[in-house]
């Protein structure tokens, strides 16, 4: 799992600070911004500015995405390892899986997030601002655990790795381990509201497009079949019966 995730970060992580990979992000989003235009369903910025000015609000949802996400997403696989042992290999191969058709998606469609398209200001992004929006950068403005614009997140994260929104990816898969690994009420109850919860973190913090939360339960999907049906053949060659002649 350490092995993937190193590899996940210099894959996710390749520098995303050309002029060329800024435009591609850019005309990206436009296209993103274009779809959910079409469909009436740009909400991204009337749901940041109803909630903006409730500061301490805004910051409990910064926490919640730059720190939750991960807590969860590792608590998780502690947990199915340590209590559900039988079923740790199925619900790996799903994350895995999902993770690494995430990657793709960062590889072959960098996107700029809303955050970085109000940024009209800035000697980076400025030439390619939507002037539409007032998308606010929430870690920036209100405060955070970090911020992509500190020195040390900069060298190590790519801004662009927006579709699919993992963020949404692992709180699906979290919310499926609950789900289908325990019988408590609560915890289903939990598992159904994590993931909402998380599609309301990305959008508020102007992380990303909600479409990217559709790209996220799509690797998910995904990720799913996948491992049904490599698991289910694993499982049919153990319990196979020997012939004999």
């Amino acid at each position: 799992m350490l092995g993937l995730y190193v590899i996940y970060g210099q894959i996710r992580n390749a520098n995303d600070s050309s002029q060329q990979a800024v435009e591609k992000a850019y005309e990206n989003a436009e296209r993103i911004i274009s779809i959910e235009e079409k469909l009436g369903l740009l909400v991204e910025n009337a749901v940041q500015n109803f909630f903006i000015d409730h500061t301490v609000f805004i910051q409990f949802w910064n926490l919640y995405y730059g720190f939750f996400h991960f807590a969860a997403t590792i608590g998780a696989l502690i947990a199915i390892y340590l209590y559900r042992p039988k079923t740790y290999g199925y619900w790996r191969t799903v994350g895995i899986s999902a993770t690494g058709l995430a990657l793709i998606g960062y590889a072959t469609f960098p996107l700029m997030p809303p955050r970085l398209v109000s940024k009209c200001k800035d000697d980076v992004y400025g030439s390619m601002c939507d002037e539409r929006f007032t998308f606010v950068d929430t870690v920036v403005e209100m405060g955070g655990l970090w911020s992509f614009e500190s020195e040390g997140m900069a060298a190590v994260s790519n801004q662009f790795a927006a579709m699919p929104s993992l963020h949404i990816g692992w709180a699906l898969w979290c919310g499926l381990i609950l789900f289908k690994e325990s019988s408590a009420l609560w915890a289903k109850m939990v598992a159904i509201a994590y993931p909402i919860l998380t599609l309301f973190a990305i959008v508020v913090t102007a992380n990303h497009w909600w479409l990217d939360a559709i790209g996220g339960a799509f690797v998910v999907g995904l990720g799913v079949v996948f491992a049904t049906i490599l698991h289910s053949r694993i499982n049919a060659s153990i319990f196979k019966k020997p012939e004999f002649s």
